[in-house]
């Protein structure tokens, strides 16, 4: 199917695309537009990791500001930065080498699914965690962070029925507010975040309530606007409400599960390993995304039930039932470092099984020579 994609978002027509054509015009005609969006998504993780390090467990900016050196936030604002121009001119330089391929289009969206909570992660490092005076309650970060990717679900969810992928105006809108953020923090601070802001406010309160605003009272309403027009245009690609409604399933049967485990949990699993468990929320929301976005290229149905919900359903059961006990953070490592790796696997199979049907390499323009 033709990929086809409709930004109507002021900032990125008005204000970000004549800079990315400007940046597209540097960009050697011999690179391959997949080296591009791969370079944006390995940045994001050197910087989480770097910021993993002298942040494990999200408490560095509450408890000592200047425990994250201010190069870091600087960096963080730097491969942001990088990570949004070269997501943003990925598919203008594939159209520019006549190099547009469906591979091209899942690497971008795929990796653009794993993205979406890296960036979400990172920033927690910020605002960091309560600690009874200031930051975010670790709660509120699992809702944040569930919120982004509900939106992001959306808008593919979008695209599976009608065939065209509304770009949410979030996307433009928070790249830029992270990569102020940063520099922000960078040039004066961590305290500015642990100070009232308006009327008793703090700006990452201000943040949150920005965010579940702009899902519930734009995104979403958009979402199912769009849905409703393709339909009475009878241009939906799924006739059944059944057919429309099924990539939904999984990934709200996947939040019900963590969220039981999260709530249920003996031990606090998420107060005492916010990092691992977050991660693994996005790496299996990643997965779940990543199969709808085949199929919805494919024109194939969606499955019912994701591999993944099977063994979290037994972790979850066990876990509050009390009988992991004491090895629950035992198990949430392993569990984690399993659909990390199954995520992986699964990104590198359909890379190589695509790049042989469509007689292509994933990283060259060079030609494949015919077996």
């Amino acid at each position: 199917s033709q990929y086809s994609a409709v930004d109507t978002n002021p900032l990125s027509v008005y204000i970000m695309q004549p800079i990315w054509n400007k940046i597209i015009k540097i960009v050697p005609l011999w690179i391959a537009p997949n080296l591009l969006t791969f370079s944006g998504f390995v940045m994001l993780l050197v910087n989480y990791f770097l910021l993993s390090f002298y942040d494990w467990d999200y408490t560095a900016s509450g408890t000592g500001p200047g425990l994250v050196p201010t190069w870091v936030w600087l960096f963080s604002a730097f491969t942001t930065f990088c990570a949004y121009a070269l997501d943003s001119i990925d598919g203008k330089h594939a159209r520019r080498t006549q190099s547009s391929t469906p591979l091209g289009e899942l690497f971008d969206h795929g990796l653009d699914s794993w993205a979406t909570s890296i960036f979400v992660l990172s920033f927690f490092s910020v605002c960091s965690r309560d600690n009874g005076q200031t930051g975010v309650s670790i709660y509120t970060m699992y809702i944040y962070l569930s919120i982004v990717l509900f939106n992001f679900m959306c808008s593919h969810w979008e695209k599976y029925n009608t065939g065209v992928l509304f770009l949410p105006w979030g996307y433009d809108i928070s790249q830029v507010v992270l990569i102020t953020a940063y520099l922000f923090t960078g040039a004066v601070g961590v305290e500015v975040w642990q100070k009232p802001f308006l009327f008793g406010y703090y700006i990452t309160d201000v943040l949150v309530i920005l965010l579940i605003g702009f899902s519930l009272f734009l995104s979403f309403p958009q979402t199912l606007y769009n849905i409703h027009r393709a339909y009475l245009k009878k241009t939906l690609k799924n006739d059944s409400l059944y057919e429309g409604l099924l990539p939904l399933v999984s990934p709200l049967l996947l939040f019900v599960l963590l969220t039981v485990w999260v709530a249920l949990s003996p031990s606090n699993i998420l107060a005492r390993q916010p990092r691992l468990f977050l991660w693994m929320v996005g790496v299996a929301f990643s997965n779940v995304i990543c199969k709808v976005i085949i199929c919805q290229m494919s024109s194939t149905r969606t499955e019912l039930f994701h591999w993944f919900l099977f063994p979290l359903a037994l972790v979850v059961y066990a876990a509050i039932s009390g009988l992991l006990g004491w090895t629950e953070e035992a198990v949430l490592a392993v569990l984690t470092a399993l659909v990390t790796a199954a995520h992986v696997h699964f990104g590198v199979c359909v890379g190589r099984q695509l790049s042989e049907h469509l007689n292509i390499y994933i990283f060259s323009l060079k030609k494949r020579v015919q077996e």
